[in-house]
């Protein structure tokens, strides 16, 4: 891969290429070191020219690395964001800069459409601890039951719920089913929190986790106010009951980048994935983000330069069944359309 972009592209750390994109450095430069920009700035410079030549549009998760959610995407957010900007893709070729899942959703979303990945083996813990079968041995227990499948799933897990939703709008989605039992899946700890807000329904879930949400504790957070009084605590709804229960404010990575900029605390932990607080260190200086956070591994498998080789060889395509993108494509289109709805 390396020797064939050497071959076509001039990848050399350039201190002139640094100033030339000086305006794309200017949204991260708290978070990337000029030596660093120098490095990555030939890189951006050859994705931006060849996302042209293939009318290619990129959509960047807000766990991506700064120089890619700063540096080369069209379009950010979290996964419902994206989701409803992949239905509204006129390009013809989407790179999706974050895991798997997300880019079967968007092959789902625009079946006549290439989309590729930069690495495969970009997973997800959470959506690997379900299958179709298990959906099926949910509905067997809890007969007539709706199943809410959180985006983070395969393409045969959509394909064989009711509908899904994303840590944004789950509460409203669950609370909008008919039922008064509601099957959710994958998370248990977005079932737990969402249980919490819906009192009248009673939720039932499948036992995955996120491996990045699930290390945190209520001891962590009650250790680090002390160590550090007077920090914003703010975690994802992915993380266990009593972890929310010690924050001061719980939301989805777009609800939570809404309450940094609307509260603007003096000091903030954002109890997340490490690359949240650096993707918006720099529209908020006023802010100092502190204290631990954990990293996603499979996220982390996305770079510059995988980025461009995907472009150059075009490869990674991304296929799903076409029965099953059908009828996944239903449970996903019921999502956006009832977050329409409801203003979600």
């Amino acid at each position: 891969m390396r020797t064939e972009l050497a071959n076509h592209y001039d990848l050399t750390p350039s201190l002139a290429c640094a100033e030339e994109l000086a305006d794309i450095y200017a949204k991260m430069d708290r978070v990337i070191s000029p030596p660093d920009w120098a490095i990555y700035a030939p890189y951006v410079k050859a994705i931006l020219a060849l996302k042209k030549q293939r009318n290619a549009v990129i959509l960047a998760h807000n766990y991506m690395t700064p120089e890619i959610y700063h540096g080369i995407a069209d379009v950010v957010g979290d996964s419902l964001q994206l989701a409803i900007k992949a239905t509204e893709v006129e390009a013809d070729v989407i790179v999706q800069c974050g895991v798997h899942f997300m880019a079967e959703t968007s092959k789902i979303l625009n079946p006549s459409k290439t989309v590729l990945i930069p690495d495969m083996d970009a997973g997800c813990s959470l959506a690997e601890s379900i299958t179709a079968e298990g959906i099926a041995e949910m509905r067997a227990k809890y007969p007539g039951a709706p199943v809410v499948t959180y985006v983070n799933t395969t393409a045969e897990v959509k394909a064989a719920s009711d509908i899904c939703c994303t840590s944004s709008n789950a509460a409203q989605i669950v609370a909008a089913q008919d039922s008064d039992t509601v099957i959710m899946t994958p998370d248990q700890y977005l079932a737990q929190n969402v249980a919490k807000e819906v009192p009248n329904k009673r939720v039932v879930w499948w036992e995955g986790s996120c491996i990045v949400h699930e290390q945190y504790t209520a001891k962590d957070l009650r250790e680090y106010r002390d160590w550090n009084p007077g920090t914003r605590i703010i975690a994802h709804p992915e993380c266990p009951p009593d972890v929310i229960a010690e924050a001061d404010f719980s939301g989805s990575t777009s609800g939570i980048i809404d309450y940094v900029h609307r509260e603007r605390p003096e000091k903030a932990m954002l109890v997340t994935e490490c690359s949240m607080a650096a993707n918006i260190s720099d529209e908020l200086p006023d802010v100092d983000f502190v204290g631990p956070c954990n990293m996603c591994p499979y996220m982390k498998k996305i770079t510059l330069e995988k980025v461009l080789w995907s472009l150059h060889s075009m490869q990674g395509a991304v296929e799903v069944d076409p029965e099953i993108a059908a009828q996944a494509r239903v449970a996903v289109e019921r999502m956006i359309d009832l977050s329409r709805r409801l203003a979600v």
